[in-house]
């Protein structure tokens, strides 16, 4: 028996077919490529945060030696560690809704906090956006 029909629909069929292994195909690449990117980006930012990290502490040991810890620096050194030790060191999975950090916005103030020490210090600040 020769089915008509079937050949009427031929091309849809071959569309559709070709739609399900590309969709396939497509998801599986783009996790691959997602992830890779995350981990991209996840390093810059913590290169950044690791930076302001070093400067506040660098500076902290430096007026700690001078016993300057009552001093207006020190208050904008004491803050910026602890937006720093605010910022999240592993990455959540989609179940996990404890953390509700906005990362953007914690960033943010870590650079603002950053900007304000160095104008503090009368330092220059180098800015690594990530």
């Amino acid at each position: 028996d020769f089915d008509i029909e079937s050949l009427v629909h031929l091309e849809q069929t071959f569309y559709d077919t070709g739609y399900e292994d590309g969709f396939a195909h497509g998801r599986i690449h783009g996790l691959i490529e997602g992830r890779a990117l995350g981990r991209e980006k996840g390093f810059e930012m913590w290169e950044e945060i690791g930076f302001y990290e070093g400067f506040a502490l660098m500076w902290k040991a430096i007026f700690a030696k001078q016993n300057r810890l009552d001093d207006r620096a020190s208050n904008h050194i004491r803050h910026l560690l602890e937006l720093i030790s605010q910022f999240p060191r592993v990455n959540p999975s989609a179940s996990e809704t404890a953390s509700d950090v906005d990362i953007p916005r914690l960033l943010r103030q870590i650079r603002s906090r950053y900007k304000v020490l160095c104008s503090t210090l009368g330092v220059r600040p180098s800015l690594r956006a990530a």
